[in-house]
């Protein structure tokens, strides 16, 4: 089936997914057969939104979307809803690279998996969320949430071991606002979770705050080097330690080298 085909059918779909919505009023009063008809809607809305996905139609799938998830908050279906939400998320994500509204979907999603106490799906929504902020140069929201997950799983044994991770990138976001707050904050992360002063990424911070406070380029970037030798930097890493390195003075104009 060509894109037309796939359109045309999803406009069919959606035509019936509105009409047993109607017919589903009249049937609600009387509690009888209208949760039915309803639930046909949202499944003809999401395989309308996966057809007009397939045809790259994308304004028309988050319609759908979001049709659907009407349906499934008012009938409190929270859990399918913030799933909806991650799909156009990840079209605003990918495909119209809209930062800012996939941020608004990820956050929408996290609320309602919050809601329904599935913290490691409403944790996965909100690191996306601190990773685009951070990019956004929203530095307070990243750190709020990665400080947050990551008081939230320096206890739980299966998960500490990221705890690291997340206090290593709140502790960068300070950083690159201002080296002391960076300094307060890594004795901070210390105090709530020692473990993490063992982890490599304490101390490549120790290292990255006392070449910026003697302004030394070259042992910022050496301390890098090191890091990024055992543990491959990700692009997110490298673009907010950049950011630091720009505000060493002798750095030239900081032209996005690390190695």
């Amino acid at each position: 089936m060509d894109n037309a085909g796939k359109e045309r059918e999803a406009v069919q779909l959606m035509a019936e997914a509105e009409k047993r919505v109607k017919a589903s009023h009249s049937f609600l009063r009387g509690l009888f057969g209208g949760n039915a008809r309803i639930e046909e809607a949202c499944e003809m809305y999401t395989r309308a939104a996966n057809m007009f996905k397939m045809a790259k139609n994308w304004s028309e799938a988050i319609n759908c979307l979001n049709a659907a998830i009407d349906i499934y908050t008012d009938m409190g279906r929270f859990t399918i809803a913030a799933k909806h939400h991650i799909t156009i998320a990840e079209i605003y994500e990918t495909e119209l690279v809209d930062i800012e509204k996939a941020i608004t979907h990820y956050e929408q999603s996290a609320d309602y998996y919050k809601g329904e106490e599935s913290n490691s799906s409403a944790n996965k929504c909100l690191l996306k969320v601190a990773a685009y902020a951070a990019q956004l140069e929203q530095y307070q929201k990243a750190i709020e949430i990665y400080e947050q997950v990551g008081a939230n799983t320096m206890d739980n044994p299966l998960l500490k071991y990221s705890a690291k991770d997340y206090f290593f990138k709140a502790a960068l976001c300070h950083f690159i606002v201002d080296e002391l707050n960076a300094k307060l904050a890594l004795e901070k992360y210390e105090e709530m979770f020692p473990a993490f002063t063992d982890s490599r990424e304490c101390k490549l911070l120790k290292k990255l705050l006392e070449a910026h406070e003697e302004q030394n380029s070259e042992a910022y970037t050496e301390a890098v080097k090191e890091f990024d030798s055992i543990s491959r930097l990700d692009q997110w890493l490298t673009t907010m330690l950049l950011r630091i390195k720009k505000s060493i003075q002798g750095d030239g104009d900081g032209d996005g080298d690390l190695k």
